[in-house]
């Protein structure tokens, strides 16, 4: 199903928007928009607010726009705006001709603050920034009036032009808004608007020196762009009061929306700070923000995780309006639930150990037909060869094995998949004991892999046939951290890194089919989980990650 196919969900943020288009609030219109701001990669906390934004735009026949709030110079890159443009188009989702930036606004942003100005409901501060904090007051302490609060309005005009100038220094001088410093909300106590900062913008270069704070820029935008419902995670539930503010107290804007908070995306065993993340890649814990082993998009999207995934996963945890924690495991549930349906069969050997089955002719080859897909006949079949001498995981044998173990084992008949039954004679090892290969027979009877007198083995192994197999690289990622919420408490989240988040295998023996696939292709490799192709990837030797387990523990093998 398609993002555009999906059926409406009934959550609180829904039924608000159904009754505001019901009474006629904004004409009818619903409009909402996603607003990253360009400084770092999306990751998956993002694209609960991808799903909710175009959503809700969706479900009720009205526009989602994309606008990057770009207002600091300092942590913006047109990297990350390239980035996130293609995680919302790859998640299934398209804002059209509605691409927007909130420096697309500057001038218009400048006036307004120049209108405030003149409505003396802004003044020009110069307090240093330590004493701006001092002032405020605390949670249990109302706030001092800076002593630049009554300056005139035509002083303040004055001033704050030449900031625009570049006349002053970062830090001399910054725009407040003139609310109220005995606030209970700290966020209402005479918030800055503008600071002055000398810095290369990605878009508009160096034209400005004065640039407008998000929680200024961001309502602002929002009446811009004629937004009906603005649409944040609760921890913008305390700036809403300013949000309101500025849309009640700048004259002259085109619309007037509505801010509604609803619960960011918490994930067991994930970090969701941009802070964070970025952390971890500056200091070199994972390779870039692309990582498979980060819950970036991209990092999502190379380990193999689907866009109808992410999506149906989105669904299932709804929208609400108090804060919770979601275990990752149903996101890795919705991952498996996709892949399963999709994905073409193919095997693989992780960690091989050859067999020769020895009354098999020498120099002989033959084709097996296999399934592609038990359930998806759309798939189609492929052609597996069998020889002399094959690959079996390491893990499928054992010379002295427990009771509970069905598989290869010296005297005991296996079925190869697809293939023959065969039964272990012989271990080889070397001088020190280590296990070099298997001799084993097959019953040429058993071609397909039943016997014809009905007789029943308790394990079915897969193989590749040694002359025929791809050497391959397959890279096993687990969880990045150890600790269910890192970081919670004191902890430092790094000192909770898993040391197993990544296991590089090399020497990995697959099936002819897989010797080119495409960067990105997915498959399951039979009895050891779902891969992606990865993009570093070659001709002579591809390259898998494992984007998730088949089932939930992660350990063994089945029997």
């Amino acid at each position: 199903m398609s993002a555009q196919d999906e059926a409406p969900r009934l959550d609180f943020i829904r039924e608000i928007v159904a009754a505001d288009q019901a009474s006629g609030t904004h004409q009818g219109r619903v409009a909402t928009r996603f607003p990253p701001e360009p400084n770092g990669y999306l990751h998956i906390g993002h694209a609960k607010s991808i799903c909710l934004n175009f959503g809700v735009a969706r479900d009720f026949g009205g526009t989602c726009n994309l606008r990057f709030d770009d207002t600091n110079p300092v942590t913006e890159d047109t990297e990350y705006v390239d980035s996130i443009q293609e995680d919302v188009q790859w998640l299934g989702f398209s804002w059209d001709d509605r691409l927007y930036y909130a420096s697309d606004y500057f001038e218009r942003l400048y006036e307004c603050a120049v209108r405030l100005i003149r409505d003396d409901k802004a003044y020009v501060d110069s307090l240093t920034a330590d004493d701006i904090r001092e002032y405020r007051g605390t949670l249990k302490d109302p706030g001092r009036e800076s002593p630049y609060r009554s300056r005139p309005i035509a002083e303040n005009l004055e001033l704050f032009a030449r900031m625009r100038a570049g006349e002053f220094p970062d830090g001399a001088h910054v725009l407040r808004a003139k609310i109220d410093m005995a606030s209970p909300n700290i966020t209402m106590r005479d918030p800055i608007l503008y600071r002055v900062r000398r810095a290369h913008h990605h878009r508009t270069g160096d034209a400005w020196c004065l640039y407008p704070m998000y929680d200024y820029a961001h309502p602002l935008s929002d009446a811009f762009e004629q937004i009906t419902h603005s649409l944040c995670t609760l921890e913008f539930e305390d700036h809403r009061p300013l949000y309101d503010w500025l849309i009640a107290n700048v004259t002259g804007l085109p619309g007037r929306p509505r801010q509604i908070e609803f619960a960011r995306l918490n994930l067991t065993y994930t970090v969701m700070s941009k802070r964070k993340l970025l952390q971890l890649v500056e200091d070199g814990h994972v390779h870039g923000w692309d990582d498979p082993r980060m819950p970036t998009l991209s990092g999502l999207r190379r380990r193999g995780f689907t866009a109808e995934a992410i999506r149906r996963f989105c669904d299932e945890i709804g929208v609400a309006k108090r804060e919770n924690v979601i275990d990752v495991g149903l996101l890795e549930f919705c991952v498996r639930e996709d892949l399963n349906a999709r994905s073409p069969r193919a095997m693989a050997v992780l960690r091989p150990l050859k067999v020769v089955i020895e009354n098999y002719p020498e120099g002989q080859t033959e084709d097996f037909e296999v399934a592609s897909h038990p359930d998806n006949a759309a798939l189609g079949t492929r052609h597996v060869p069998f020889g002399r001498e094959l690959f079996i995981e390491r893990d499928d044998f054992l010379e002295d094995p427990p009771k509970k173990f069905f598989r290869l084992a010296p005297g005991r008949e296996v079925r190869l998949r697809g293939a023959y039954l065969v039964t272990c004679r012989e271990v080889i090892k070397d001088a020190g004991g280590q296990i070099l290969e298997l001799r084993c027979t097959y019953d040429p009877l058993t071609r397909g892999g039943d016997a014809p007198d009905g007789r029943k083995v308790k394990a079915t192994l897969h193989w590749v046939s040694a002359a025929h197999a791809v050497d391959a690289e397959v890279r096993l990622y687990d969880r990045l951290f150890t600790h269910e919420m890192p970081g919670s408490g004191q902890a430092d989240f790094l000192t909770q890194l898993n040391p197993n988040a990544l296991e590089v295998l090399t020497g990995c023996k697959l099936e002819p089919s897989l010797a080119a696939p495409a960067a990105g292709a997915r498959f399951q490799f039979e009895r050891l989980g779902y891969f992606c192709a990865d993009q570093d990837g070659a001709a002579s030797r591809p390259v898998f990650n494992r984007t998730v387990t088949l089932r939930d523990n992660r350990a063994t093998l089945p029997g």
